[in-house]
């Protein structure tokens, strides 16, 4: 059977927004110049210290996660040790960090998956790392990608708004969204461009307040200027 036209495009993957190409491009030049050490924010020292921080750094500071993660690897060094930790104790040393409960269970849950599937050794795949609970895509492609030195590009917050405004991705979920940034450039950039941009939205392309007269981007982004209303209690005195 002849193949239809709707089965190539996908084949293809998703088709770049116009402009998109020669904006990535500059997006990885201008942003490995202004910040040459694409690192990961969160301290660890094995693959399994990334991961379990990792997923405690979701709706929580990175520098939050750094204070809470000396205790907790000090009571559970090893993912045998956290799989069989007292689930309320994980909870209240995790509760600094928000949604303790749940993060808790998380990190505890995975920690069982990796001792009773992998042996305590943390998978290189995405595929079996999404199959651990707990685990999503963007924080797999931070270990692998971090960890592991093996393409993968995060995609949270921060480079959601970011692709949106410098129109290098639709609106849609983090997959798509990985799925279109991960098409314009090679896959060599892919975790380093995840980290400078999340980098670039901390400190630059702020979610109220972009500071876009100090962005190296300014020129070649179309929401350059963009307008940002003020907060809801504000907004009757202005």
């Amino acid at each position: 059977m002849a193949r239809t036209g709707t089965s190539r495009r996908r084949t293809r993957g998703p088709r770049a927004l116009p402009g998109a190409r020669e904006r990535a491009a500059a997006v990885v030049d201008r942003l490995r110049a202004a910040y040459p050490a694409a690192e990961c924010a969160l301290h660890h020292r094995n693959p399994w210290e990334l991961l379990v921080a990792t997923i405690l750094s979701a709706q929580c500071t990175d520098e939050r996660v750094n204070l809470t993660t000396p205790q907790l690897f000090r009571r559970w060094p090893t993912p045998a040790a956290l799989a069989g930790a007292v689930l309320e104790e994980v909870e209240e040393v995790v509760r600094p960090t928000g949604f303790f409960h749940m993060k808790a269970l998380a990190i505890t849950t995975m920690s069982q998956d990796v001792l009773l599937e992998h042996g305590g050794e943390i998978p290189r795949t995405m595929e079996e790392l999404v199959a651990l609970r707990g685990v999503g895509r963007k924080t797999a492609n931070v270990v692998l990608g971090v960890a592991y030195g093996i393409p993968g590009l995060p995609v949270d917050t921060h480079v959601t708004r970011l692709s949106r405004r410098l129109r290098l991705a639709r609106p849609g979920d983090a997959e798509s969204i990985e799925a279109e940034l991960c098409a314009l450039v090679p896959a060599a950039e892919w975790t380093d461009l995840g980290l400078r941009l999340i980098l670039h939205g901390r400190r630059i392309c702020d979610a109220r307040r972009p500071l876009c007269q100090r962005c190296v981007l300014a020129d070649v982004c179309p929401s350059a200027g963009m307008a940002v209303r003020p907060p809801k209690g504000r907004r009757r005195a202005a």
